[in-house]
């Protein structure tokens, strides 16, 4: 029995390894492609509005396909769903190579084929993680979680650095054809593998009922569940503060240090990223994963106002590996909960009510980050502003130290939120209210 029981988790976890391993080179290969498609769009029309719109196309579909995208992911079988996810991407991809080559592409083109591709994401991430949860033992979610988000890291550090120098040497056609041979890879990866299907809860047999009823279950579910509903409401807070300090680090950056500065910086974010995935991975988390996410908030929020107190190179490295490094560990933790108290039949409808409020919240921080800075805080903060005799005497004056300030504030208000957050017991006690939905 117990060999047995030994045999059948380490086939789970080669399978959860192959899939992983699958990604990480398919995401390379995306943001490869990406990169590259980017500077192509930029140099073709010299168009920054241009360039933005690729963002908005890969944005927009999983905002709206995702109460869509859960439901199906629970039908379906999900390898499948992540076999066809991978190939539509693939051949969206091939259609571009095609187009380029032959000299037809255009502009509108990129904006379908991100779209598509966006599309195929939206399901294929939903049906990762919930696939996750079947192959990976309930003590290990943590690492699991921190693998997927250390894959991720590491292709995001990576692809632009690898897309730099191999748009020069094989020029925009040969990045995107190793993009669709790291989709083929991944289709080989899953080819191989057998995912198990969840057995149906009882919830899941409750909830089954017509389409657009089920695509609003997993709103139903969380909130039905106290602790789960101030996780996802603590996040969809923290996560305006944390998305308007990652779009304003240029901008900071460059108020007192030049491009190669910014460059180096940006670097250490990654490192941070990277760091972080590791050391969840090989930890997995503290026993109590919610305490994980208490701790590891802090220290975010006190490296975004550590960002701001000084136009120093030096204290913003600092200050962006803290946060970059607690961004891995948070999600790593939290993602753990959410699949041990999830049913797994349930994950892809409830995993999508995740997305469907941190997605507007983004959208909300990248609206209102800059128009804050550049029309209200900047001007406060002039050499002969307002607050130049007060503020402005410990934090400094000049360009920048607007974003500075609102940085402070946003550190505050991270550290904040969460002294409120670990003072909802429901919350705070998640793991032990809420049974276990996931059992080894």
């Amino acid at each position: 029995m117990i060999t047995a029981k030994r045999f059948t988790i380490t086939h789970k976890l080669t399978v959860f390894a192959l899939i992983w391993l699958g990604q990480l080179v398919s995401l390379t290969g995306s943001g490869l492609t990406s990169f590259a498609l980017g500077v192509w769009v930029y140099q073709s029309t010299g168009s920054a509005t241009q360039y933005a719109l690729i963002s908005f196309f890969t944005f927009l579909p999983r905002f709206v396909l995702s109460p869509v995208a859960g439901v199906l992911v629970d039908r379906w079988n999900r390898r499948r769903v992540m076999m066809l996810s991978d190939a539509g991407a693939g051949l969206s991809t091939l259609a571009l190579l095609l187009l380029l080559a032959t000299g037809r592409l255009e502009i509108w083109h990129i904006y379908l084929a991100t779209t598509l591709n966006s599309t195929c994401s939206s399901f294929q991430r939903l049906a990762y993680y919930a696939s996750t949860t079947l192959l990976v033992p309930k003590k290990h979610f943590g690492r699991s979680s921190g693998m997927i988000q250390l894959g991720r890291a590491a292709a995001q550090v990576a692809a632009p650095m690898l897309a730099a120098w191999l748009v020069l040497m094989i020029d925009v056609q040969g990045v995107i054809l190793i993009d669709v041979a790291t989709f083929i890879f991944a289709l080989f990866t899953l080819q191989i593998v057998q995912v198990p299907r969840p057995e149906t809860s009882a919830a899941g047999q409750k909830s089954r009922d017509s389409f657009l009823s089920e695509s609003t279950f997993g709103w139903t579910y969380v909130k039905a569940r106290p602790g789960l509903l101030g996780l996802l409401l603590f996040f969809a807070a923290t996560n305006i503060a944390d998305d308007m300090t990652i779009v304003l680090i240029t901008p900071l950056v460059l108020s007192f240090a030049g491009t190669s500065t910014l460059g180096t910086i940006l670097s250490i974010s990654g490192i941070g990223m990277l760091c972080g995935g590791a050391v969840i991975s090989i930890w997995g988390g503290p026993k109590r994963h919610i305490n994980g996410v208490y701790g590891s908030m802090l220290l975010g929020g006190i490296a975004t106002l550590l960002g701001g107190l000084q136009p120093s190179a030096l204290l913003v490295a600092v200050a962006v590996f803290m946060f970059f490094f607690s961004d891995q560990v948070i999600s790593g933790c939290a993602q753990a909960i959410w699949q041990s108290k999830v049913e797994p039949d349930l994950q892809g409808r409830v995993f999508s009510v995740r997305r469907m409020i941190a997605y507007p919240t983004t959208c909300l921080a990248y609206l209102i980050a800059g128009p804050l800075a550049d029309n209200i805080l900047e001007p406060l903060l002039a050499n002969e502003g307002p607050l130049a005799g007060s503020i402005g005497q410990i934090i400094g004056t000049g360009p920048g130290r607007g974003i500075g300030l609102l940085y402070i504030v946003l550190g505050i208000f991270t550290v904040l939120v969460t002294i409120g957050a670990y003072s909802y017991p429901r919350l705070r006690l998640v793991e032990d209210e809420l049974p276990d939905a996931v059992t080894d």
